[in-house]
């Protein structure tokens, strides 16, 4: 079983960078395709960055696409999402995602993923 901790949530202003860390333990992450996901309230949980186990193919939501940067690390079994001008809409709970999947390609639906970390919460203010 995978555990996953993520970090680097926190207070912002709109227009500034934060960059979200996802470490892995428990389990190697050879294979996995990970994700990033974030929920406000109210809403459901939506697909924001994905990467594939090479790291290879990344996919984005329209929503952050230009301004986010998903990336991993698997000497380190790490993952990080680096996001540029954070608008007040960016805010939410931000969940780390990992499913082992068999072939190098990204899952966006949540439904898809088996492992995930509690969330970090980030906040956008205007």
């Amino acid at each position: 079983q995978v555990q996953l901790v993520e970090s680097g949530g926190g207070l912002v202003q709109a227009g500034a960078s934060l960059r979200l860390s996802c470490a892995a333990s428990g389990h190697t992450l050879r294979g996995h395709c990970m994700g990033w996901f974030r929920q406000a309230p109210g809403t459901e949980r939506e697909f924001v960055a994905g990467i594939s186990w090479s790291g290879d193919i990344t996919d984005y939501a329209d929503s952050v696409k230009g301004r986010a940067t998903i990336s991993r690390d698997n000497a380190k079994n790490t993952m990080s999402l680096e996001m540029n001008s954070l608008k007040p809409e960016d805010t939410a709970v931000y969940y780390c995602a990992s499913q082992l999947i068999a072939g190098d390609y990204v899952w966006t639906q949540s439904y898809q993923y088996s492992n995930w970390g509690r969330g970090t919460q980030v906040t956008v203010s205007s």
